[in-house]
């Protein structure tokens, strides 16, 4: 004890003489929590949104740059698990979120749900089936049906909920063409390889293509909800919490609006 307080009387001492004639002490530099670079992974029915609320961070951030990785959640889910250096994910469903976060691989204490969502069906503008509803998809004059696959596009799985709890799920089978992002699904109907698709309301929204003909009674599936995390690898974790916050700004929420989503509570 006693040659730890000469030590530090010692440097003490050996400080001020430095100072005294004139030597500065130089601190290392604090790390900026607030310049970075961040890779965020996103459900791909965010993208319009989110790629309008970029330059507004950005502007409000300039120290941290974004980039974004956009595609259907479970796809998302499995490059996390096998290591790509995503600093937060977007899922279209909790059930992507859910997984990540049993294997650790999220900061579980920044999970929120950021937003909601619907599920419509919609068709090629120029359809002369005359859709009303999601039952008519059984009819013999409906050949082709786009959704997306179950297992790893959050929207397909809502659909098939819809589907099994209409009573139809197993005469739409011959019909259906799989996509592997709720976006290509949009594409499929927009370009009329399908007669019909399910789709979410805010991508129904923003195609000049297709034209919005039923809502799912939200009873009949799961509740669309998008959670956001930071990823537990991220070596930029104070910059990801950054942009999650600003995503439930007022001014983002305002972008997120505007596109139709809805914001969770």
């Amino acid at each position: 004890m006693k040659r730890r307080r000469i030590l530090a009387l010692l440097g003490g001492f050996l400080a001020a003489l430095l100072l005294a004639i004139g030597f500065k002490i130089v601190m290392p530099a604090a790390v900026d929590a607030q310049s970075a670079r961040l890779l965020i992974a996103a459900a791909a029915s965010l993208q319009n949104a989110i790629e309008e609320i970029d330059p507004l961070f950005e502007s409000a951030n300039p120290g941290i740059i974004v980039s974004y990785n956009f595609a259907a959640s479970g796809p998302l889910q499995q490059q996390i698990e096998q290591g790509a250096p995503v600093d937060l994910f977007i899922s279209a469903a909790v059930r992507q979120m859910n997984a990540l976060q049993e294997g650790n691989l999220i900061v579980s204490n920044t999970r929120r749900n950021l937003l909601t969502n619907s599920l419509v069906l919609v068709a090629p503008r120029n359809s002369t089936l005359g859709l009303t509803g999601f039952r008519q998809l059984a009819n013999s004059d409906v050949e082709r049906i786009s959704m997306g696959e179950p297992r790893s596009v959050p929207a397909g799985q809502y659909a098939e909920e819809l589907f099994r709890n209409l009573g139809i799920w197993d005469q739409l089978q011959p019909k259906l063409v799989f996509g592997n992002s709720v976006r290509n699904v949009l594409g499929t109907v927009e370009s009329g390889n399908a007669d019909a698709g399910v789709v979410y309301a805010t991508d129904a929204r923003i195609s000049a293509q297709v034209t919005q003909v039923a809502t799912a009674p939200s009873d009949l599936h799961t509740p669309i909800v998008y959670p956001m995390a930071v990823v537990a690898a991220s070596r930029n974790q104070q910059a990801a919490r950054t942009y999650a916050r600003f995503l439930r700004s007022r001014q983002a929420q305002a972008v997120f609006r505007r596109y139709g989503f809805g914001i969770a509570s």
